[in-house]
């Protein structure tokens, strides 16, 4: 390929005055399962379209703005590890909850610790000062209920989650399915 023909693709994707727009699309999976997917995007309908086509391949349907976003809470999300970590639970405990951390839990192999969005940065910073690596650390949508499902209702949840994260413009998925 021609150094010029690169070096115009370049210049075009570098001077491309494309606009991404966020946006957030509430629904529902098979058996009711409350679904919030985020996207970013240059072209809304092409995205609605394809989110809605996800849904309705899958059992479920997309929603109105609202009908399933009061069935979770925005909150920062910290994993930490057990075996990656050298302090004692109740030392990790005390440093998080001191540095603000709203709820601190035990779970199988990794410490799950949740904080206001707005404390996030905080208490990310607390921790890695204190020598902490996270396995996860972000603000996500975290859901007040859960939903179990039938092998059926798995299937086709499974469906459903890997078609919308196959479409380019998704970000992310957020689900009350207790898997």
């Amino acid at each position: 390929m021609p150094n010029d023909t690169i070096n115009n693709a370049i210049k075009k994707a570098s001077s491309s005055n494309e606009n991404y727009e966020e946006i957030t699309y509430e629904g529902y999976g098979p058996n009711g399962v409350a679904i919030i997917v985020e996207a970013a995007t240059d072209n809304k309908n092409r995205t609605a379209a394809d989110v809605r086509h996800a849904f309705d391949k899958s059992g479920g349907n997309l929603g109105t703005t609202g009908c399933v976003s009061y069935l979770f809470n925005k909150k920062g999300v910290i994993v930490i590890e057990k075996e990656q970590t050298s302090l004692s639970e109740d030392d990790l405990m005390m440093l998080a909850i001191d540095a603000g951390a709203e709820d601190f839990n035990s779970l199988d192999e990794v410490y799950e610790i949740t904080t206001k969005p707005s404390d996030f940065e905080k208490v990310c910073e607390k921790l890695e000062e204190a020598g902490q690596t996270f396995l996860e650390a972000s603000v996500q949508m975290v859901p007040t209920t859960t939903i179990s499902l039938d092998q059926n209702g798995q299937e086709k949840m499974e469906r459903l989650i890997e078609r919308l994260e196959d479409l380019d413009d998704v970000s992310n998925i957020y689900h009350n399915w207790e898997e």
